[in-house]
């Protein structure tokens, strides 16, 4: 996340002093920057989730967001970021005329921190972040979806977004493509790759069918 968000929103939202957090910053892009934050603000979020079914928190970076978008081009309706983090990819979603725009976040503190940068875009109310469950939604309405989630639980969520998704639907995937889907077209190289995958191609071709399932 921005250095700039997490001390506003430190001040706005909890009233901490800057200088605590300073010494997160001052350690940025370091791994003990990351275990802090993961441990102290980000972490109680998931303990109601099975541990198979965890993601910690990454940040989409600049790049990563504008591959995501430019997979969707074109399309329009729905689009949901389940774990959707700090909210990046929803905003841009909506700034770019997806309506409704949805992130799905369990995490509280990425709650605020989503609907504080809603507000300061001045977006607030606009766009919408729910503290729900990914794996409890119901995706049956949605056409457009995004991922940046561990390749740990990819195999699961293919299972999910098959039962649940429209034909019509398109997933991009970010940073890790799904194990068992052939990609319709990707873009980006390395970490800010991200893949799109057609549910109705996927549906055809018979990937990710289950045991047992006939030919």
């Amino acid at each position: 996340m921005d250095p700039d968000d997490i001390e506003e929103l430190a001040m706005e939202l909890q009233g901490k002093t800057v200088g605590g957090w300073g010494l997160v910053q001052l350690a940025a892009g370091t791994g003990f920057a990351a275990y802090v934050v993961w441990a102290g603000v980000l972490m109680p979020g998931f303990r109601r989730v099975p541990l198979k079914l965890q993601v910690p928190y990454v940040p989409s970076s600049a790049k990563q967001v504008e591959n995501v978008m430019s997979l969707l081009k074109g399309r329009s309706g729905k689009m949901v970021d389940l774990g959707s983090g700090d909210g990046r990819i929803v905003l841009e979603a909506y700034k770019q005329g997806f309506r409704p725009a949805v992130g799905y976040e369990l995490n509280p503190w990425l709650l605020r921190l989503s609907n504080y940068r809603a507000w300061r875009a001045g977006c607030y109310g606009q766009v919408f972040y729910q503290q729900q469950d990914l794996w409890k939604v119901n995706l049956s309405d949605c056409n457009n979806i995004s991922v940046f989630l561990a390749p740990s639980v990819l195999p699961l969520l293919e299972t999910k977004l098959l039962a649940e998704l429209p034909d019509e639907a398109r997933v991009v995937a970010g940073r890790f493509p799904f194990p068992s889907w052939m990609p319709t077209t990707s873009v980006g190289e390395d970490m800010n790759r991200s893949w799109a995958y057609d549910i109705k191609t996927v549906r055809q071709t018979g990937q990710n069918k289950p045991e047992g399932c006939p030919e």
